[in-house]
C-alpha cells in the first residue's frame, strides 16, 4: 500500500527529472541539483546530516552535500526514488510515513512554486488531515522564531497555536498551505492572515521554520 511519504518522493523524483538539474527552487541559493543533494544526504550519510541541527557539524555537512551535488544529476535523481538504504531507519515504513510526509511535500512545493507557470494542486482530505496532524504537533516549534503571536486555523476551525505573544496574527487556510507558511515560505502560501497591519507585515518578513 502506498504511503503519502512514498507518493510525494516519488512526486519529488519526476519534478526533479521534469525541470532538471539548474531549475529554481524555493531554497534560498540552491537550484534543483542542491536540492536533490540534500534529500540524499539527510537519508543517507546521517554522518553529516546532524548538520542539519547541530552547528558545530554545519560544515562538514556543507562539505559533503557539495559532494553528493557534484555527483551526475540521474543518479541522484536513482537514490531518491529508489529511497534509503535498507538499514536506515528510514527503511521503516512508520517511520518514512513519520519523517518524510512533510519534508516531501514541502521539497515538492519548493520546485513546482518556484516555476514561473505553476498552479494549485488538488489535494485530498486524508493527506490534507495528515498535514494537519504533523503541524498542528510540531506548531510550536514551527512558530519559536514568530515575532508576533501566532495562530494557524483551518477552515473548518480547527487552530494551532504557533506562538504566543501580542500582537496576534492568525493565518487561515488549508493545512498544506499552514504547513507552507509556518516553514517559512510565506510568499508563497494561499493563507489568510488576519491581524494588525504592522504585525502581518512582520510575520512576512520572518525567518519561521524549524
Amino acid at each position: 500500500m502506498s504511503t503519502h511519504a512514498k507518493r510525494e518522493r516519488l512526486l519529488f523524483a519526476d519534478l526533479l527529472e521534469t525541470h532538471g538539474p539548474e531549475a529554481p527552487t524555493l531554497c534560498e541559493g540552491w537550484q534543483t541539483r542542491d536540492l536533490a543533494a540534500h534529500v540524499v544526504v539527510r537519508e543517507r550519510r546521517s554522518d553529516a546530516a546532524g548538520g542539519l541541527l547541530i552547528k558545530p557539524l554545519a560544515a562538514r555537512l556543507e562539505r559533503v552535500q557539495a559532494e553528493f551535488a557534484a555527483k551526475p544529476y540521474d543518479e541522484l535523481i536513482q537514490l531518491i526514488r529508489t529511497g534509503p538504504p535498507r538499514m536506515s531507519p528510514f527503511a521503516l515504513k512508520q517511520v518514512d510515513e513519520a519523517a518524510n510526509t512533510v519534508e516531501f511535500f514541502l521539497h515538492t512545493e519548493d520546485i513546482r512554486r518556484a516555476q514561473p507557470d505553476w498552479a494549485p494542486r488538488e489535494l485530498d482530505s486524508v493527506f490534507e488531515d495528515a498535514l494537519w496532524r504533523r503541524l498542528e504537533t510540531a506548531a510550536r516549534m514551527y512558530g519559536r522564531k514568530s515575532p508576533v503571536g501566532l495562530v494557524l486555523r483551518r477552515p473548518n476551525g480547527q487552530t494551532a497555536v504557533a506562538h504566543r505573544g501580542t500582537p496576534v496574527v492568525t493565518g487561515v487556510g488549508a493545512p498544506s498551505e499552514l504547513l507552507l507558511l509556518a516553514s517559512g515560505r510565506q510568499e508563497h502560501a494561499d493563507v489568510e492572515l488576519d491581524g494588525e497591519k504592522e504585525a502581518v507585515d512582520r510575520l512576512r518578513q520572518a525567518k519561521l521554520g524549524m
